[in-house]
């Protein structure tokens, strides 16, 4: 199966790579094409805009939590029926998880995708060493393809024809566009990165509607194209999460909470519910004054309620429902923005109470890639399961574990344990970490069961 595509790179952060990326999204779907958007790496917010670029769900590419042999897969189900995929990168192209080569890196995740690279710039300030910079990147690795540039934060026409004859003369990358430094458009960022585009509505709506105008200014949208025409077949088949796992009877419904509180959530996670037999049901709970009618299972991804403590902890109605649904011993599963909502409090205000921890913002960002065991049984998955998981965030729980601890893991000070597997009937899972369940199809499956049993007994 061959569908157009490309990676977008940069030497570093902060290069200008989500700009462009998204710009490129924006910009080609606007020639009427059907563009597919991905991003390495397990972020979530740079997605969402791509998302409102592209008309279609932003995906995650995760070689390390879902496993390199998924990446082509995963793609190409992706991007099924789409003229041309547009991959973003993470960090600097050859940066990967830490201590473990180029795993999960952009780099790795191009060489699976066999896709040409375009390399994102920042020449703010620099002239003939930007030369030199593509000529170390383009020949670092040679099974990467590095086929073109994008300069970014370009001062002047001057500046321009200067970086141009440079990189002509010393690098032999052809140079696909120029951004001037005058054009930056607005992404307000805070504490995790970029504001999620579900929170800004028509700022990012606009947001991302001037990227695509920028980009279409400054790039050679053709060039790009024909660019992405040269990446060859993919030897692989799409995932279908029908076929990694089997239904459930009962078809039980299972809630999964959404809005502007917890819009962190991979695609494939609600795909892998629903072949699993459940109907998937959202629900925001800002404004829901209850579960949606029928639920028999409760899944609470990440997020940011610490930004919306106010408004989480006036719905009582809701919480009270939601620890009422815990006590009768229906299955919960809950990361991150959901741990802290399930809580006694967050930030001293009264959260659900079905956890015995109280949450709060700090200043030290917990950040990485997690080898993990679940320690104790739980709707979620049996003691003893392996998988690979991610941690991000600036919040803190005390207690951190249960005396039932829902995961394992070694970190350079020694072991770990984290997360509640506890309720009334050992039904609630709850942890910092984030999963992608396309790494670990086993999860939905065991999710499913246990909210079909439910909905039986």
């Amino acid at each position: 199966m061959n569908i157009p595509r490309l990676v977008v790179a940069a030497p570093s952060s902060g290069s200008g790579k989500t700009t462009v990326a998204t710009g490129l999204i924006a910009a080609l779907a606007a020639r009427g094409l059907a563009v597919s958007p991905h991003k390495v790496g397990p972020d979530y917010i740079d997605p969402g805009y791509h998302a409102l670029a592209a008309g279609r769900p932003g995906r995650n590419l995760d070689a390390f939590m879902c496993g390199p042999e998924r990446i082509a897969p995963l793609f190409l189900h992706g991007a099924a029926g789409a003229d041309v995929a547009v991959v973003e990168g993470v960090m600097g192209l050859f940066d990967g998880a830490s201590g473990r080569g180029e795993l999960a890196s952009t780099a790795h995740v191009a060489k699976l995708l066999r896709a040409p690279v375009v390399l994102v710039v920042d020449a703010s300030s620099q002239s003939r060493s930007v030369a030199a910079l593509v000529h170390g990147f383009a020949s670092w690795d040679p099974e990467v393809r590095l086929a073109g540039v994008i300069l970014n934060r370009v001062a002047s026409d001057r500046h321009e024809l200067l970086l141009r004859e440079a990189l002509e003369e010393g690098s032999g990358v052809p140079v696909l566009g120029a951004v001037r430094r005058s054009a930056a458009v607005a992404t307000p960022s805070r504490h995790l990165g970029l504001i999620p585009a579900v929170e800004r509505s028509a700022e990012a709506l606009k947001a991302v509607a001037d990227m695509g105008a920028l980009v279409a200014a400054s790039v050679d949208l053709d060039a790009v194209l024909a660019l992405a025409r040269t990446a060859p077949p993919l030897d692989a088949t799409p995932w279908d999460a029908a076929a990694e796992v089997a239904p459930v009877p009962g078809a039980p419904r299972i809630a999964v909470a959404g809005g502007a509180a917890f819009s962190f959530s991979y695609a494939e996670n609600a795909e892998l519910l629903t072949a699993a037999g459940a109907e998937v049901v959202p629900f925001d709970p800002l404004h829901a004054d209850g579960l949606p009618a029928g639920t028999a299972g409760l899944v609470i991804g990440g997020g940011f309620p610490e930004l919306y403590v106010r408004e989480l902890s006036a719905n009582a109605q809701l919480r009270t429902a939601i620890a009422a649904f815990a006590a009768s011993g229906a299955p919960i599963a809950a990361e991150c923005a959901g741990l802290l909502y399930l809580g006694r409090e967050l930030d001293g205000l009264p959260m659900c109470g079905v956890l015995d921890t109280s949450a709060r913002m700090t200043e030290r960002l917990t950040l990485g890639y997690r080898e993990a065991v679940a320690l104790h049984d739980s709707p979620l998955a049996p003691a003893g399961t392996r998988l690979r998981g991610h941690e991000f965030h600036r919040t803190a729980c005390e207690p951190a574990a249960g005396e039932r601890p829902a995961w394992g893991w070694r970190l350079p000070a020694g072991p770990h344990t984290e997360g509640f597997a506890s309720g009334t009937l050992g039904n609630v899972h709850a942890s910092y970490l984030h999963l992608h369940w396309a790494g670990s199809p086993q999860l939905a499956a065991s999710f499913a069961a246990a909210a079909a049993a439910h909905r039986a007994g």
